[in-house]
């Protein structure tokens, strides 16, 4: 298990990354209203009607809610990777009942953040949830401590797959289970990254890197997971994604472009699903 989280050193955090999940803030954006920051699981959202800030917070809990549902921590030892605000942390201790969350980020000013959002929190649950600074690629863990891990929303900011798999795969105990999600660049196209960069500010500038989905299957397959599953969800993302981001953007701005990829088939977004064998 982690020592005291004040004695990690500070990973090292590509500077797209620092800034934007640090001095920016990103959870402040009107667009990610709740703070979850992500894109969003719009199923259960009329997109016929005008959307509220509360539609916007029940996509961003849904998408989670899939992630949860997949990973199943019920009376388990959960491990989100890129935590941020922890809001997910808090929503997966209130409708999932593990018998403990660690949330992991790699940013400092976001971990802050996570412990002020959820102070209560952590005083009435000091043995159920804990904020802890790392890496996806360098776990400040022992191995098998967890019984399930997720990550939402976050994979497309990870340097290194392959790294994150072995950790995962090191972490989690024999028939521990893996859900993660993402927005993952298209396979067999292999412009992809360069036509993103032209769409995309987050891929022109390197926040986000454009990988096939297979390459994370293909990671996990390696680092000794079995049952890799990868199933796109798209269809319940991009739209209604698109739909709040016109209240903010006119179309042929960037951040519209998003949709725009998605129809172009140069971008989706997947869950991702493995077990650890045992």
């Amino acid at each position: 298990m982690p020592v005291d989280p004040a004695e990690l050193p500070v990973p090292a955090v590509r500077p797209q990354v620092w800034e934007t999940y640090g001095p920016a803030d990103l959870s402040a954006e009107p667009v990610f209203a709740g703070g979850f920051i992500n894109f969003g699981h719009w199923q259960a959202v009329d997109l016929d009607g005008p959307l509220s800030p509360e539609d916007r917070i029940r996509s961003e809990q849904d998408l989670y809610r899939q992630v949860l549902d997949a990973a199943a921590p019920r009376g388990g030892r959960a491990l989100e990777i890129g935590c941020g605000l922890g809001l997910g942390c808090a929503l997966a201790l209130a409708e999932y009942a593990p018998a403990s969350v660690t949330g992991v980020d790699v940013h400092p000013q976001q971990l802050r953040r996570a412990r002020e959002a959820n102070s209560a929190l952590l005083e009435a649950r000091p043995d159920g949830l804990r904020f802890v600074l790392g890496a996806a690629e360098d776990l400040p863990f022992g191995d098998g401590g967890f019984d399930c891990l997720y990550s939402v929303e976050a994979a497309q900011h990870f340097p290194d797959l392959e790294a994150f798999a072995r950790e995962a795969a090191r972490v989690l105990r024999p028939g521990g289970r893996l859900a993660v999600t993402s927005f993952f660049s298209a396979e067999g196209e292999p412009d992809a990254g360069e036509r993103l960069a032209g769409l995309l500010e987050t891929f022109a500038g390197g926040l986000d890197i454009a990988r096939p989905v297979s390459r994370l299957a293909d990671a996990l397959t390696r680092a000794g997971f079995a049952g890799v599953r990868a199933v796109s969800i798209g269809p319940h993302v991009w739209p209604g994604w698109d739909r709040w981001l016109a209240r903010l953007w006119v179309p042929g701005t960037w951040p519209r472009n998003f949709h725009v990829a998605w129809e172009q088939r140069l971008l989706d977004y997947h869950l991702v699903t493995a077990v650890r064998p045992g």
